[in-house]
């Protein structure tokens, strides 16, 4: 993606309807709504976050994800990182997390 320039940069910011588009997330995070989870690596390509995107629908800190399933923070963090991918019994317990995310919430309470 070419960078932009300063009045380039000023002029896209000053067409923003930061009010609208903060209203706008606030309502998608309060219905569950979640959208693309993406994550820039050192490389500058963007990839989705699965990982991400099942710990934010559950509405769960990573902290707190983490020690639902087990693993360290820095363990979730490389996953979610795409830095590593998580195997086994912690496959199995994402999709249930994705499925079942209230039944993740309650067992977090």
């Amino acid at each position: 993606m070419p960078r932009l320039t300063e009045a380039e940069r000023l002029t896209r910011h000053a067409e923003r309807d930061l009010n609208a588009e903060f209203l706008e997330a606030a309502a998608d995070m309060q219905s569950g709504r979640v959208g693309r989870i993406t994550v820039v690596r050192r490389r500058g390509q963007a990839v989705e976050s699965p990982v991400a995107r099942v710990r934010i629908m559950a509405r769960l800190s990573q902290a707190r994800f983490a020690a639902l399933l087990g693993v360290s923070p820095r363990t979730l963090q490389d996953w979610e990182q795409g830095r590593r991918k998580p195997t086994g019994a912690a496959k199995t317990l994402l999709r249930v997390a994705e499925r079942y995310p209230d039944v993740l919430r309650e067992s977090a309470a």
